[in-house]
């Protein structure tokens, strides 16, 4: 078994790192993704520089490859129980490779759409209940910075609820839709996850905050550059401004 999950761990790392926005940018428009728009690697610069249409082959292999296949491997193909540490660091290693990623001289997305492909073979009602609450925010107020970062911080606290209802997996899902008995979820197992997600949290906040550039805009405080990359997911206040950059332009 041990030489498996020493594979899972190569696959997890080594499909996180592969930088999926800055390739397909790259490779249809010749640009460097870094120095454009937001300079984020991920699917709202790809969109911005490229297109909606390109989101999707974007999306789709970094919820796929990156966030389910390393969850779904070690399960389902390898035996290992969703809360060990064996496990768990799989899906870890897809989310740091693709936020700090060799390739990029360890820059890279935010790891949402990882997240979300874990968490979909994980917990997929706690992720539900996520993404309720984002859509419901955004759908307000129409900034998605902020509510991806409260749907993020709300997982944690979700995996709480008395019960465990929140981090039922699949299979207890199925047993409950057909009226099967199910197992008495371990009361260890909702804390185990919450703790997780806490650590996911920790990495969507540190990725943010550090964002893919250390500098800093001359002519805004750097307090202030912080709270933009926090709350607003980019360095200044206009998103206008943001998203349209141009290396060598004001």
């Amino acid at each position: 078994m041990f030489p498996e999950i020493i594979c899972l761990y190569i696959y997890s790392y080594l499909v996180g790192v592969i930088p999926t926005s800055y390739v397909i940018v790259r490779l249809v428009k010749g640009i460097d993704l870094l120095q454009y728009g937001s300079g984020n690697v991920g699917g709202s610069n790809v969109a911005f520089q490229l297109g909606k249409k390109w989101v999707a082959p974007v999306a789709l292999f970094e919820f796929s490859l990156k966030g389910a296949a390393p969850a779904l491997i070690g399960l389902y193909l390898l035996g290992l129980e969703r809360t060990s540490l064996l496990f768990l660091v799989a899906p870890l290693l897809a989310v740091i490779g693709n936020n700090w990623s060799v390739f990029l001289r360890f820059r890279g997305g935010r790891g949402i759409m990882v997240v979300c492909g874990m968490l979909t073979i994980l917990t997929p009602l706690l992720l539900t209940v996520a993404f309720l609450i984002f859509l419901a925010g955004w759908r307000v107020t129409r900034s998605s910075g902020v509510w991806v970062l409260v749907a993020v911080t709300s997982l944690p606290l979700l995996a709480l609820i008395p019960g465990g209802v929140m981090t039922l997996d699949w299979p207890s899902i199925w047993a409950q839709a057909t009226g099967a008995e199910l197992a008495a979820i371990p009361a260890g197992e909702a804390f185990v996850i919450s703790w997780y997600c806490t650590v996911l949290v920790v990495l969507v906040v540190f990725k943010r905050l550090l964002s893919n550039s250390t500098s800093f805009p001359e002519d805004l405080a750097r307090r202030k550059v912080l709270f933009n990359r926090l709350f607003r997911d980019r360095d200044v206040d206009s998103r206008a401004d943001w998203v349209g950059r141009i290396p060598g332009k004001p």
